[in-house]
């Protein structure tokens, strides 16, 4: 006895058989769990630079300024964030 002989023979009950194995796999497929906000991380850039004993405005205005103007040359950059204080400037850049 083979094993698709009593599939052949019994046409009705192997079409509901397979209506029954498409309706559980579609109820199957709707119940899977998907993650609404899965894990990324975002490629960033990081910029130091150091000018000892230059104040805040003079780091801003030589250093931060220039870096700036620089990078938003670059496509893809979703964000700039710089900050400067005494003898020193931080970047963050978002691509």
């Amino acid at each position: 006895m083979s094993l698709s002989k009593p599939f052949i023979n019994r046409p009705v009950a192997t079409s509901l058989l397979m209506l029954g194995l498409v309706m559980v796999g579609a109820v199957a497929y709707v119940l899977l769990p998907v993650a609404p906000l899965p894990q990324v991380d975002f490629p960033t850039i990081r910029i130091d630079a150091d000018l000892p004993g230059a104040s805040a405005e003079t780091m801003a205005s030589t250093v931060a300024t220039p870096l700036e103007r620089s990078f938003s040359d670059i496509s893809g950059i979703s964000s700039m964030t710089s900050s400067s204080s005494l003898g020193t400037t931080q970047r963050h850049d978002t691509v």
